[in-house]
Parts: structure tokens; sequence; C-alpha cells
């Protein structure tokens, strides 16, 4: 609905502006060739302001220079309605540098109906208002901003954490290899088969490690020291997983929500990262169910999608709560930017997420990671 409305009132704003000017030049007295010219030019200004969104600058030139000839037209309408558009979208998106200019521009031409406008007093509160549009607007441009570099925050904030976890995964990946490298030393003469079966374990915990270090490429942020890094201490056993699923469930269940945890079929054994981070997926949408849902119960279902013709195989996990869908503010802005979080998880290891308002209320989180990274989509 605001989506909608914001795109009905960005059609409104020309078309709304171009019609008040034009049928205000169509006002007596005014003789038929200038009622045509301020015609024309009313219809301009609003078709100008079609694309402020685009070409700001260019815009609001072109509109402030057209508003000169048609104050001269039709002195009464003191109110330079397209400047203060253009103003509005200049300054909503560039720096004030370059706004502050078109903010001059524009008293200087709202100024000069100090000459024809019949009360010197409407030119005064014109000449306000647009200095008030453009702090408005000012304020407005601060607030974007800053949404922006706090949902920048969190991407990155959650790419380092997602870093860290998989250096607990892969460093007790290699302290796997250490034990069972110095077991097969062991027995190596009095136990060839159980050397072996320790080489074997080896090689697969190595490959292991080795996928892991390819997806943490190119995700890696530099974070915050942790407790233990540097110190020679090797996580004692790695990230929680799926498996955990039902003690994730106990524990919410405990804060006051029914969870209900759904595996169809057999899911094959995981990577240690996509098995993390479908886990925190999880996490983190049953905690905004928590926090902001009102909701009484969720359902949680983790499915494998065994990549039939066309497909690519997958863990999908699907998280859906039965509260207020109403209480929750559009995909991607919900209060601590979880959903960022987890849409930077799934990014990451080449998957998607989607998050919304169900059709019969309440809230949906589902995710796709595909178990082969090289077939994602970049």
């Amino acid at each position: 609905m605001r989506q909608r409305l914001a795109r009905l009132v960005e059609l409104a704003v020309p078309w709304g502006i171009g019609l008040v000017s034009g049928l205000t030049a169509l006002e007596p007295p005014r003789g038929g060739a200038a009622q045509l010219a301020g015609l024309a030019l009313g219809a301009f200004l609003g078709g100008a302001l079609a694309w402020r969104r685009e070409r700001p600058e260019l815009v609001t030139a072109v509109v402030l220079a057209a508003t000169i000839p048609y104050s001269l037209i039709v002195p009464e309408l003191v109110i330079p309605f397209a400047g203060l558009a253009a103003i509005w979208s200049l300054t909503l998106t560039r720096s004030p540098r370059v706004s502050l200019v078109g903010l001059t521009g524009l008293l200087a031409v709202t100024s000069l109906g100090a000459f024809t406008a019949p009360n010197a007093g409407e030119v005064v509160f014109a000449m306000v208002l647009a200095i008030a549009v453009w702090a408005l607007a000012e304020v407005a441009r601060y607030r974007v901003e800053d949404a922006q570099a706090a949902a920048r925050q969190a991407a990155t904030e959650e790419k380092a954490r997602i870093a860290r976890e998989l250096h607990d995964v892969i460093a007790h990946s290699v302290s796997v290899i250490v034990v069972q490298a110095a077991a097969a030393g062991d027995v190596f003469d009095t136990r060839p088969d159980q050397a072996r079966s320790a080489l074997d374990a080896i090689e697969r915990t190595g490959r292991e490690a080795l996928v892991e270090l390819r997806r943490l490429l190119g995700a890696v942020v530099p974070g915050e020291p942790r407790a233990g890094d540097g110190d020679g201490v090797v996580p004692a056993s790695p990230q929680p997983g799926l498996a955990r699923l039902d003690d994730l469930a106990g524990q919410v269940r405990a804060a006051g929500l029914d969870v209900t945890v759904t595996v169809d079929g057999t899911l094959p054994v995981l990577p240690a990262g996509i098995d993390l981070s479908a886990y925190r997926i999880v996490q983190e949408a049953l905690t905004n169910t928590l926090r902001h849902a009102r909701a009484r119960s969720a359902e949680v279902s983790v499915r494998h999608r065994s990549g039939a013709v066309g497909e690519m195989e997958a863990v999908e996990i699907e998280v859906v709560d039965d509260g207020r869908a109403a209480t929750r503010p559009p995909d991607g802005h919900v209060p601590g930017y979880g959903i960022i979080g987890m849409r930077e998880r799934a990014s990451v290891l080449g998957g998607t997420l989607a998050a919304g308002p169900t059709a019969h209320g309440g809230f949906r989180v589902q995710a796709v990671l595909p178990l082969d990274p090289a077939e994602a989509a970049p």
C-alpha cells in the first residue's frame, strides 16, 4: 500500500501542477494569446517535473527558467509550485552544495513577483515557503542517508559474523585433521588398516575445509577481535546446524511461541557453512517473530531440492508465523535489520531469501541455499 501510494504521488505531482498552472492561465482578464502562452507554459512546467527524479539539476534549471515568463503572464499565481517540487527532488538527491544553488535561484525567481504580484506580502510568504520546503527535504535526505548507512553497517556486521563463524568451522576441521594425523602416525606400522582409515578421514575433512574456504573468499569482512582469537585456542566443537533445530524450537517455546519443525524427506550431509547459515536464518526468523509479530505459533519447514532438470540441488527453509502482518514494516525494514542479515547470509552462499506478509495474515521467510555454489547465479 505504501509503495502504491508513493507511485500515485509521483504521477500526481506533475499532472496536478500542470493542470493548476494551465487552468490559472485561462482565467480572465487575459486575452487569447496570453491565455494560450500561459497554458503552454503551465503544461511545460508540469511535463518537465516528470523527470525530476532522474535529472534533478536539469529539471530545476528548466523549471526556474520557464517560471519567469509564466509569472509575467500569470502574476496572481505567486507561489511557484513547479519550482517547489523541483527543489524538493533536488534536495532529496543532492548535497546542500548543489541544492542551495537551486534554492537561491528559486528565491531569485520568486522575488521577481514583487514587481508583478498584486500583494507583496504573498511574495514574502512564497519565499519563506521555499526555504521551508528546502529545509524539510534536507531533513528527509539526512534520514534516508542514515537509514542506508545503518543498513550497510548491518550487512557489514553480518558478513563479519559469518566470517568469524566459518573460522570456527574451519578451525574445527583443522583440529580434526591434526588429531587424525597423529593417530595415523602412532599406528602406521602396527595397524595399517586403522592408519588408512585415519588418512581417509583427513582427506574428507580437508576437502570439506577447502569448500568452506572457497565460500569464505569474497565474503570476508574484517571484524572485531574475538575472545580467544590469536591465542592458540581451537574451538571445541563446530557451530550449530539444522540437526539442532529441535533444541532451538524448545528454547523459543520456552519464550512463549509454539514452534513446529518439519523436515520433508531425508536431508543430505550439508557442508558446514550451509548447515550453519540455514540454522542462523531459522534462528533470526524466529527471533523476529518473538520481537515483532505478536504471534502465537510458527512453523519451520526444511526441504531438500534434489536438483531436477533445470534446477540446482538446494536446501529450502521456510518459517511462517500467524502474527499480525500489519504490525510489521515492509520487507527489508524489520527493526534491528534482521531481514538484511538473513538475506546477506543467503547471498554469500549464492542463494536467495524472500520475506513478507502472507495472504492470510502472518509473516513468511523463505530461503533457498544451493548445495553447489558454482551452479548458483552470480
